[in-house]
Formats: C-alpha cells, structure tokens, sequence
C-alpha cells in the first residue's frame, strides 16, 4: 500500500484497528518474547515485567484471534500449552525490530529535538523562521 492510499477512510479505520491491537501496552513485549521460539504462559508472565496473569490471557488470546500466535495444548497431565508467533505474527516481529533499531539509531537527535523544543525553540532549532514568515 503506497502512502497516499492510506488516507483512504477505510484504510484509517483498518490501520487504526490493527496498530490498537499490536500498539497495546503489551502485545508487543509478548510478540517480541516469542519472537526466541515457542513459550510457555508462565514463561512469557516470568519474562514480560509487570504483566498479570489476567492480562497475559487478554494479551494471548487477542493475538491468537488476531492471527498472530498459536496455541497447542499437549495432552499431558497437567495439559502443557505453548504459544508460538505464526508467519504473521513474525513479520510483525521484523516490523517491531525495525522500528526498534530506528528507535536507538535516531534516539540522541530526538532527544537534542525534544530539549530544543522545551528550551522554547522549535524541532529544527529555529523558531525565529516561523514568526519571520508569518
């Protein structure tokens, strides 16, 4: 999809819906954990920090729906269930690190961005234009 097609009023309710389901607080951190191969629930509660059991099976079961992870139950006693990132779900995953790797690569001129912007300045560093112009 080139950008101009995204403004598309359908698009926008498709991106919208899509980026509130991997955009949570905790989809990614659960993708991004699985992205090491398949995991256990408690193993995936153990590594994401701060997540509780209730939100973890909101989390998994939102993926799941969403296509992204699946879920195998083993018929052990007591039932093994491990979760695994399906091809989308790992595409997703490149995504996520991608923009991960933008996030460090780009995070010192964002933080010189932010600090010009508090100082009063603009994102460029210069505010003087702005007003100049108008």
């Amino acid at each position: 999809m080139s950008p101009s097609h995204i403004h598309v009023p359908d698009h926008c309710r498709t991106v919208t819906e899509i980026l509130s389901r991997v955009g949570d607080k905790w989809s990614i951190q659960v993708v991004v954990q699985m992205g090491e191969g398949p995991k256990r629930f408690n193993e995936l509660r153990r590594s994401v920090t701060g997540i509780s059991q209730r939100m973890l099976t909101l989390t998994l079961r939102g993926l799941e729906r969403d296509g992204l992870v699946t879920r195998t139950v083993y018929p052990t006693i007591p039932p093994r269930v491990d979760y695994q990132l399906t091809g989308l779900g790992c595409s997703l995953l490149r995504t996520v690190r991608g923009l991960g790797e933008w996030a460090i690569a780009n995070r010192d001129e964002i933080l010189a961005a932010r600090q010009r912007f508090d100082q009063g300045g603009d994102a460029d560093g210069d505010v003087s234009q702005k007003f100049d112009a108008a």
